[in-house]
């Protein structure tokens, strides 16, 4: 059987620390990329053996091509991806720098639709792949101060349902999920008290219930072009 190894951009904190932590128990062998190498070898230290840390920042093409390139030397093919690598800068637009308007593009939107070109490129060759992208409840409903941040984010669903259907009948796989409030640094500056009774479960969520969502939709092979809400049923609301 061929080894299941999986990259995730964004792999060391948040969403895409939690999500690795599921996979490593699952016995998948994991590359954590991360713009800062410190924090991802941290993340793999904890993971047990089979794993690495990578550096590289997204936006740059060069830079994601000789991240697979590293990881395909050290673990094999990757067959798995998990884009998880995400900045917001949150304000009204009238305030937002056109600076800050790139490096939000960039970083969302421009960096997952690279790994995903470098990662079909592989998994083409080896018939077969799933990938997951990690959106927002954000771009699919919008929000008051986030609209750079939520066209990204709303960028990845397009991209996402269209990637599904180019690659589908070589039996490559793509999908999405899109959490609502959960607990992150991302989220450490919000009131949680007060937006918590907006959600009906009344609560923010958990990294690792994001990840279980990830898993479920890399290891589900009759689902593609799929986004998949992970709200606390918020969507009801907004």
């Amino acid at each position: 059987m061929m080894p299941k190894v999986c990259a995730i951009f964004g792999g060391s904190r948040g969403i895409g620390k939690a999500v690795a932590q599921l996979l490593a128990w699952k016995g998948y062998h994991l590359a954590v990329i991360a713009r800062n190498l410190e924090v991802a070898q941290t993340t793999v230290n904890h993971l047990g053996a089979g794993h690495m840390a990578l550096s590289c920042d997204v936006a740059m093409e060069q830079d994601v091509q000789n991240t697979f390139e590293e990881v395909e030397k050290n673990l094999g093919h990757v067959n798995y991806l998990v884009n998880a690598a995400g900045v917001n800068r949150d304000g009204l637009l009238l305030r937002t720098t056109s600076e800050d308007m790139v490096s939000q593009i960039n970083t969302n939107l421009l960096g997952t639709m690279l790994t995903c070109k470098a990662a079909v490129r592989r998994m083409l060759q080896q018939q077969g792949g799933a990938i997951v992208n990690i959106g927002s409840i954000v771009g699919l409903k919008g929000n008051s101060g986030q609209s750079v941040y939520s066209a990204s984010k709303a960028g990845l669903v397009g991209f996402s349902r269209s990637l599904a259907k180019e690659v589908a009948r070589k039996k490559i796989r793509v999908n999405m999920v899109a959490p609502g409030f959960v607990h992150t640094e991302m989220t450490a500056h919000l009131k949680e008290d007060q937006l918590k009774k907006t959600i009906p479960l009344g609560r923010f969520g958990e990294p690792d219930e994001v990840a279980q969502a990830v898993v479920f939709l890399l290891e589900s092979p009759y689902i593609t072009g799929h986004i998949l809400v992970v709200d606390g049923g918020l969507q009801l609301l907004i």
